[in-house]
Order: structure tokens, then C-alpha cells, then sequence
């Protein structure tokens, strides 16, 4: 039976929401197992202990994860961090959602979401700082 690699974080597809709110929890709080994460869950959120480890399970395959066996159950961390999945995520968006355009992105969302003038300034300056680089 042929071994399967992971897929790299560059080829890793957008996360669903469930996978999202597992993995904030995974970035949170580094190393988990599957009874950390349904501890760290707020209390009205009901998944349950089989659910969770599924979750867990489908993002080690898509690459996002590792896990390591510890006692009878296994230990999960991130492989990919929160930021190069922000950065893999604004790609995707600006790729599907904007036609390739990013400042067609930035138009939206300088449009769409209240900023403060501070906000304002540190876009402004992250913008300077890009400058000519593409």
C-alpha cells in the first residue's frame, strides 16, 4: 500500500468553519487532545468527543495538523501557523472572490468595515512600507 504524503500548506484547501474553530483552539493553546479542545469550547457549543477527534483527524490529513500518539488517545498541533493561513486565505479570496485584483479587496474592505482613524494610519503605513515591492 503506497504511503501518502500530506499535502503541503500551499495546496491545503480553504478550512470549513468547524475546522476554523477547531483550529483557533489548536493555535491558541499549541498542543491538544481531543479532550482539551472540547473543554476549551464555549458551553453551548455541543460537539461531541467522536466529532471532534474527526475534525482533528480530517485537518492532520489535509496538512494542518500533526498529531503524535500519547497513552491510548494522540496529541495535535499546528503545522501551519494562524499567519501563513491568514496569508494562504487572502490569497484564496483575492484569487476567487476578486478576479485576481487585490486592491479591489482592500477597496471592500476600506468600504465595508468601520476603521479608526488609527487603523487608517497603520494601513497607511503597511501600504508605505510595501512601497514599489510587489
Amino acid at each position: 500500500m503506497p504511503v501518502t504524503k500530506p499535502p503541503s500548506v500551499e495546496e491545503s484547501k480553504p478550512l470549513t468553519p468547524v475546522e476554523l474553530e477547531l483550529m483557533q483552539l489548536v493555535w491558541k493553546l499549541g498542543e491538544v487532545s481531543v479532550a482539551d479542545v472540547l473543554a476549551a469550547l464555549p458551553p453551548e457549543r455541543k460537539l461531541a468527543y467522536t466529532s471532534v477527534s474527526t475534525v482533528l483527524r480530517i485537518l492532520e490529513q489535509k496538512g494542518v495538523v500533526r498529531s503524535r500518539k500519547e497513552g491510548r488517545g494522540h496529541l495535535y498541533s499546528a503545522r501551519l501557523s494562524r499567519e501563513a493561513y491568514e496569508a494562504q486565505s487572502v490569497r484564496h479570496l483575492v484569487a476567487t472572490v476578486f478576479d485576481g485584483t487585490p486592491s479591489s479587496l482592500v477597496a471592500r474592505l476600506v468600504e465595508a468595515v468601520p476603521l479608526s482613524p488609527e487603523e487608517v494610519e497603520q494601513i497607511r503605513k503597511l501600504l508605505g512600507r510595501k512601497g514599489g515591492r510587489g
